[in-house]
């Protein structure tokens, strides 16, 4: 009986998902009971919200007075760009403005401002207050925008039509499951993922890639990369300029890349403990055939970041010293502090995607493309939507913009695990983690680490990145925080002149300063953090350059099997 009643509940609460676009409602109902209860009992924060509603009507009631008479009159400014065309200076579209500028800060405000309210309350509170508030603006209404006002008058409404077109085609492409338009210009293998290589390993969950060499001569380690399985590699193979799989191998680096499989329903058991065997685990065996007797130097991006720190733990406690050293890009594993997508982790919601996945064995990439849309609703979401459907202008597809439409999809178990291990119970930071039947505890790790944030990551905050600093033992621990996001941050390139770097190296013994104190003590330097980094291999690399290894080791059952980008990639 509890059985039955078990599997309509999971049937409940996948049907919802599916409603909800995977979001667990009861979450946000708990949250609005929890800050309605503690506004009515608390008649100062109402008596303090009244108050400053009304200053804020006053302040633009005056604005409203001053912008009657005619002269150009700027709403506040706030940092958002939407209103910075001159024409929003001008009445009544600066009031308009004004007005939008002034209800997203009484929102922020009066979510804030109750005592007693949860934190996680308070934020979702406001979160699910500002989306909707986000679609009311001003700039996403035709009759309200003067920008796009101007175009339908200089262009005789042929911006509509254009916009009515673009409506109907993503339509008809979100219907069909079609990518957006221009990502066919971006080619798998032809345009993006070009770096010349071939498979040395295929097995149930990966491709390993080995790429040929650009030098006469080459480093004595070889680099390993994990990648996330949340995505398709070639972020790290993008174009020739900002490919860090070319770069490494001009820079004499014999480089292997794990090509994740995306997976179906049929893999729906696949766990963590596979991803560390068949991923991390059986690459390192390739690896040390190909490349005998020498140590490798780990490198892991995002969530495959995590993944090997979670592999690199276990082979320290196993006394296996394969892994020489260890770079994470934007890569968590202290999880207390995960950011603005801890609006979308809790038990409620981990429950409801679990039944979900339960139900199609898999979750796919677009529903958690549409919670990173939530995020920044504005910018994914309202932004392209008035360009598009408005202005009738098209944004120009970037090999950035089509990889990040390749999506992938995460087997049910894995990414349960993955939720309520590390995310749910911050078991890896604990020294709990379960790996292969082994307690994983980063303490084990001595290794280097050079370990980067970015700035503005929404994904893995740089101060959560940072903590991993204190969790291992490693014989020296370099941080390095560079300006951009999850993915453009680190996909830079050698040369950028619009990043910078804060680097900072610190020995063992030495204490771990806190992020904030880390960030005051490091000053910011001009360009990518790539050479940082090509600078730090080249120092953990044995001196002298030795001939490149041959392509596969057929003799040990490695390859090759097939050019790169090979089979795995190009899965849809």
């Amino acid at each position: 009986m509890t059985d039955a009643l078990d599997s309509v509940d999971r049937d409940f609460r996948a049907m919802l998902g599916k409603l909800t676009g995977g979001i667990a409602p009861q979450d946000y109902g708990t949250a609005f009971q929890d800050w309605l209860a503690k506004l009515a009992a608390s008649p100062e924060a109402r008596a303090e919200l009244q108050q400053s509603a009304l200053q804020k009507a006053t302040e633009l009631w005056r604005f409203h007075a001053e912008a009657l008479q005619g002269r150009p009159v700027a709403p506040t400014e706030t940092g958002d760009r939407r209103f910075a065309d001159p024409a929003w200076q001008q009445y009544p579209f600066n009031v308009f403005a004004q007005t939008f500028r002034t209800g997203m800060a009484l929102i922020g405000e009066a979510a804030r401002a109750v005592p007693g309210v949860a934190p996680r309350s308070a934020e979702l509170v406001e979160f699910a207050a500002r989306n909707v508030a986000e679609a009311l603006s001003p700039a996403n209404n035709p009759l309200t925008n003067p920008e796009v006002l101007r175009q339908a008058a200089d262009e005789k409404g042929q911006n509509f039509a254009r916009g009515y077109r673009h409506f109907l085609e993503d339509l008809e492409r979100l219907l069909r499951g079609g990518a957006p338009p221009g990502s066919a210009e971006f080619p798998v293998g032809g345009k993006v993922a070009t770096t010349e290589g071939q498979v040395i390993l295929r097995n149930d969950l990966i491709e390993l890639i080995q790429y040929e060499p650009t030098t006469p001569d080459v480093r004595a380690e070889p680099v390993l990369i994990v990648p996330a399985w949340i995505m398709k590699y070639y972020i790290l193979d993008l174009s020739p300029h900002n490919s860090l799989v070319a770069w490494l191998v001009d820079q004499g680096h014999t480089v292997f890349m794990i090509s994740w499989k995306n997976p179906t329903a049929a893999d729906r058991e696949l766990g963590m403990d596979d991803y560390v065997r068949l991923g991390v685990l059986a690459a390192l065996e390739a690896v040390g055939a190909i490349v005998p007797g020498r140590g490798v130097h780990a490198v892991g991006y995002c969530i495959g970041g995590t993944l090997l720190a979670i592999a690199a733990a276990l082979l320290a406690r196993r006394g296996d010293r394969r892994i020489r050293d260890l770079s994470l890009f934007a890569a968590q594993t202290d999880f207390s502090e995960p950011g603005e997508l801890s609006l979308f982790i809790s038990p409620a919601q981990v429950e409801m995607l679990e039944a979900l996945m339960r139900k199609e064995g898999v979750l796919d990439s677009a529903k958690m493309g549409a919670a990173f849309t939530l995020l920044r609703a504005h910018d994914l979401l309202w932004q392209p939507a008035v360009r598009s459907y408005l202005k009738g202008e098209r944004d120009r597809m970037i090999d950035l913009m089509a990889w990040n439409a390749d999506g992938t999809r995460m087997p049910w178990r894995m990414h349960t695990e993955y939720l309520r291990g590390l995310y749910l119970q911050n078991d890896l930071a604990a020294g709990r983690f379960q790996c292969l039947g082994e307690s994983v505890s980063l303490a084990d790790m001595t290794v280097p680490l050079f370990v980067v944030g970015t700035e503005t990551d929404h994904v893995a905050p740089w101060k959560s990145v940072y903590k991993v600093g204190g969790l291992a033992n490693s014989s020296e621990f370099t941080f390095l925080l560079t300006s951009g996001g999850h993915n453009a941050g680190i996909v830079s390139g050698p040369v950028h002149p619009k990043r910078r770097h804060r680097v900072h190296t610190r020995r063992a013994g030495e204490p771990q300063p806190g992020a904030d104190e880390w960030l005051a003590a490091n000053a910011p330097r001009p360009g990518s953090w790539w050479p940082v980094w090509g600078q730090w291999l080249a120092a953990h690399s044995s001196p002298g350059r030795v001939p490149a290894p041959p392509l596969g080791a057929p003799a040990a059952g490695y390859g090759p099997l097939g050019e790169a980008p090979g089979e795995y990639v190009r899965q849809r």
